[in-house]
C-alpha cells in the first residue's frame, strides 16, 4: 500500500472519497507521520510548515491553485509539485456570472424600488455583446471563459505569454492591459499573488475604465491599490466593484472598503474547493506519476505561477 498524507480541512470527506476511488491507498491524517508518506495531498501553507521541519514528499498535490508558501526561502524544491487545476473554474465562473447578471439586470435598483413601494419597469440589459476582459487567462481564466461564452459576450484575455486560448477572441500580454481597460464592460482579475502582479490596479488603470464598467476581483487582494479603488469609486470613475479577496483577511472592521459606495464585499468564497473534483484530479495524477508522465498542473519552481 502507498501511504498518502492528507493535509486538508475537508479531510473527512476527501478521505472517504479517496477510499472509494483508490482503495489501494493508505490514507494518513496525522501530520506527525509525514516522514513515512511519499505522497502528500493538501494545502501549501500546511505542507510548507512540514517542509520547514525537515519532512519531504516525493510528490505533493496541492489543493490550491497557487503555491506561494512553498517558495519561502530555505524550503526544499527537489520534489514534484502539482497545482489544483480543473477544480475552481465552475465555482468562480458562477460567482462572476452572478454579479455580472446583478449588474446588467439592475437588481440592486429593483430591490430599492420594492423597498420604497415603487413600480420599476426600467428595461434590463443583456450580457450579449458585452466585452469581458479576463486578466489571468490561465487554467482558471480559460475555464471561466468557457462558462461565460454561451451568454454571447466578447472575451479578451490577458496572460503572461500572448497565445491562442480556447473561448477568447484574443489573448494579449500584461503590458497591453492599460490600453485595453477603456473598452471593457467587465474587468475581471484572476491573477495569482506574485511580485509581478502586485499593485496592478492603481489610480491610472481605474481612471482609464468606462464609467459604466464593473471590476471583479477573485484573484488576490495584493493586485489592487486599495486607496486608489476607493477614490475611483467615490469619483464615479467606474460603476462598481466586487471584491472577494483582500490584502488582509478577514477584512479589518475599520477598512475604508466597508464604507465605499458601489462596492460589494464577500469573504473569499468565490472559489471553494470541491472535494469530489480534488479527488478526481489526485487519482488521475497518481496514475500519471506511476506511469512516469507529466502531471496535470505540474509546477516548475523557476516560475512564480
Amino acid at each position: 500500500m502507498t501511504d498518502v498524507l492528507l493535509l486538508d480541512p475537508h479531510a473527512d470527506e476527501v478521505c472517504e472519497l479517496l477510499r472509494q476511488a483508490a482503495p489501494e491507498l493508505s490514507i494518513i491524517c496525522n501530520a506527525e507521520e509525514a516522514d513515512r508518506c511519499p505522497i502528500w495531498l493538501g494545502e501549501p501553507d500546511v505542507a510548507a510548515a512540514l517542509l520547514a521541519q525537515g519532512a519531504k514528499p516525493r510528490w505533493l498535490q496541492s489543493t490550491w491553485a497557487g503555491f506561494k508558501p512553498l517558495l519561502a526561502a530555505g524550503l526544499p524544491r527537489d520534489y514534484r509539485l502539482s497545482r489544483a487545476v480543473g477544480v475552481f473554474g465552475q465555482p468562480i465562473a458562477e460567482y462572476i456570472l452572478a454579479y455580472m447578471l446583478r449588474h446588467r439586470q439592475q437588481l440592486d435598483e429593483r430591490s430599492a424600488s420594492q423597498a420604497r413601494g415603487e413600480w420599476n419597469h426600467r428595461q434590463p440589459h443583456l450580457l450579449a455583446g458585452q466585452r469581458v476582459l479576463i486578466v489571468g487567462a490561465g487554467d482558471i481564466g480559460s475555464e471561466v471563459a468557457g462558462f461565460l461564452q454561451p451568454f454571447g459576450v466578447e472575451l479578451i484575455g490577458i496572460a503572461r505569454t500572448p497565445r491562442a486560448i480556447a473561448h477568447f477572441s484574443q489573448v494579449v500580454g500584461m503590458e497591453q492591459l492599460p490600453g485595453m481597460v477603456g473598452s471593457a464592460d467587465y474587468l475581471i482579475n484572476i491573477l495569482p499573488d506574485t511580485p509581478a502582479t502586485s499593485d496592478v490596479y492603481d489610480a491610472g488603470l481605474f481612471a482609464a475604465m468606462r464609467p459604466s464598467a464593473l471590476f471583479i476581483n477573485v484573484g488576490r487582494g495584493s493586485a489592487v491599490v486599495d486607496a486608489d479603488l476607493v477614490s475611483a469609486l467615490q469619483q464615479g470613475l467606474l460603476a462598481g466593484a466586487v471584491l472577494d479577496v483582500f490584502r488582509a483577511e478577514p477584512l479589518p472592521a475599520g477598512h475604508p472598503f466597508w464604507r465605499t459606495p458601489n462596492l460589494t464585499i464577500t469573504g473569499h468564497i468565490a472559489g471553494p474547493a470541491v472535494p469530489s473534483l480534488l479527488v478526481r484530479l489526485f487519482v488521475d495524477n497518481l496514475a500519471r506519476l506511476q506511469r512516469g508522465e507529466t502531471l496535470r498542473g505540474e509546477v516548475s519552481f523557476e516560475q512564480d505561477y
